[in-house]
């Protein structure tokens, strides 16, 4: 697990860049605010319910929460899966929010 900054991935998202998001907060967190990540809570991570980040296992996938704590635990989480490049957004959308 590697960490990304909001303004790192503020100007990668500007850019235009594919980027593979992953919410991991519950659902009525991702209903109030969201940058578009694909919705996962922390909790499925946790019973290893992630069929569908299957075939992104080899590829950059950035985990997002309120404030990095939960993303923090699925990223290792997913990287004892075998995931190869997990990264947690510092500060969560705590940070987006104050910064962007």
């Amino acid at each position: 697990m590697q960490l990304i900054t909001v303004t790192e991935l503020k100007e990668r998202i500007a850019q235009g860049e594919k980027i593979n998001l992953v919410d991991v907060r519950e659902p009525f967190e991702h209903d109030e605010f969201n940058i578009g990540g694909e919705l996962i809570p922390l909790g499925r991570i946790q019973t290893m319910d992630v069929d569908q980040l299957e075939e992104l296992k080899d590829q950059e996938l950035i985990l997002y929460c309120r404030s990095g704590n939960r993303s923090g635990q699925a990223c290792q989480i997913l990287d004892m899966m075998g995931y190869t490049n997990t990264k947690n957004l510092a500060g969560g959308m705590i940070a987006w929010q104050k910064q962007i």
